[in-house]
């Protein structure tokens, strides 16, 4: 199979094409990101575009379905022959990670270094460990920036690390958006202000941006 990005300079949410070389057909994998490069590969390739595949319904990822649909007659989609599509709730309850030949499209689950942000951070959790059993070498396509492999978050994603009991935990205590809190884990993101897996007095464990976390 064969994958093209488009990524949206504000949001920095990824938009996918993807298509097998031997028969033609396409499908988009999300839609948050300028959709002209990749119809322009899709018309140079004379590709057959038969669906589009949404990992969930936040508007940086579906901003584009309309155009899609009135460019290829496609609508979202949750499921696709030839495609397992994994429950993956945590960061909305919608939340799919698709994968297919050596590929996953992982959302806003997992993303180089960090994973997605939650009120309940064991939900997200146990999504994440699910999609870490997937081989080493499979690519990581996120919903936002840069691509990785499942081989590099299991040994340096530092909420993988922590989950997996292979880095102790930071144990300061914060306060996040005026609560009393302890944080346990914090790593870069995407958006440049970090992200923070962060345990409040009444044993709550959340996954928060960094910009709510006064250390």
């Amino acid at each position: 199979m064969r994958v093209e990005r488009s990524m949206h300079p504000g949001w920095l949410s990824n938009a996918y094409l993807v298509w097998d070389e031997g028969t033609r057909e396409a499908f988009f994998v999300d839609s948050g990101a300028p959709l002209d490069p990749l119809a322009a590969t899709v018309e140079r390739k004379r590709l057959d575009v038969r669906r589009l595949l949404t990992t969930h319904g936040h508007h940086d990822h579906v901003a584009g379905d309309d155009e899609l649909a009135g460019r290829y007659g496609v609508r979202s989609e949750r499921s696709a022959p030839g495609v397992e599509a994994i429950a993956t709730p945590g960061h909305s309850d919608d939340h799919l990670v698709f994968v297919l030949d050596g590929l996953c499209f992982s959302g806003d689950l997992l993303f180089r270094d960090a994973v997605g942000g939650g009120p309940d951070a064991g939900v997200i959790r146990d999504s994440v460990l699910r999609v870490l059993e997937l081989p080493d070498e499979t690519r990581v396509l996120p919903g936002h920036t840069e691509e990785t492999t499942i081989a590099r978050e299991r040994a340096e994603n530092p909420f993988v690390r922590y989950w997996l009991g292979e880095a102790a935990a930071i144990d300061e205590r914060v306060r996040v958006a005026g609560e009393d809190a302890v944080l346990l884990v914090w790593s870069p993101d995407y958006d440049g202000n970090g992200k923070a897996l962060v345990r409040f007095a009444d044993g709550r464990e959340a996954i928060v941006g960094g910009s709510r976390v006064e250390r």
